[in-house]
């Protein structure tokens, strides 16, 4: 019986070796279509949907998703990148001292929020917290990124995945009249966008 269960689980790692390794991670910042285009070309992303989380309403859609954020879940394989360079990554692409919406999208459905699945992952996040608040140089008060525990995800309509590439003018457009990168550059500098080290 050992024999057949082991010789199950090679199986499944040998057809599809990608989720046997790959953990997920639930955030919100802002417009999803950003987030997720942001954040897929790290190496060690498998990919990123966009969805809806963190509230109680069942089965949101996009026209009703109230008590819920706008959030990506990232799956991702931790042998090649790790959380706190996805946590790094996140901060530059957000405005975390905004925690009452992100850029023009204004609203609890816009506020940034990371969902953590267990203490080491919540570590994690309250040390990027920390380092944004350094590399900003304002007080940790400021830092208006929620920790919440993490709950269902609920994936978003299959129009609103991969929106970018799908939609390059539209979201080209969206992006830049919602005036994102604008902010990003003003609020991180050379570092906006980027995965380098934290600077103090």
């Amino acid at each position: 019986m050992n024999y057949f269960f082991s010789l199950i689980i090679f199986l499944l790692i040998l057809i599809n070796p990608l989720n046997t390794l790959a953990e997920d991670l639930i955030l919100a910042g802002g417009c999803f279509w950003c987030l997720e285009h942001d954040l897929e070309y790290l190496d060690g992303v498998n990919f990123v949907q966009s969805g809806y989380s963190g509230g109680d309403l069942e089965s949101p859609t996009y026209e009703n998703h109230e008590g819920h954020q706008e959030v990506v879940l990232v799956n991702y394989d931790s042998k090649l990148v790790s959380l706190p360079e996805i946590l790094r990554l996140y901060f530059r692409n957000i405005d975390p001292l905004d925690g009452k919406g992100q850029f023009c999208d204004r609203g609890d459905s816009y506020r940034p929020v990371i969902f953590y699945k267990d203490e080491t992952e919540k570590s994690d996040a309250t040390n990027a917290i920390f380092s944004a608040s350094n590399e900003l140089r304002v007080p940790l008060e400021k830092i208006s990124v929620e920790l919440k525990l993490k709950d269902q995800f609920w994936l978003a309509e299959e129009y609103h995945q991969n929106f970018a590439e799908r939609n390059e003018l539209k979201y080209k457009f969206y992006r830049y009249s919602c005036g994102r990168d604008q902010r990003l550059d003003r609020l991180w500098g050379d570092n906006a966008r980027s995965t380098n080290l934290w600077t103090e």
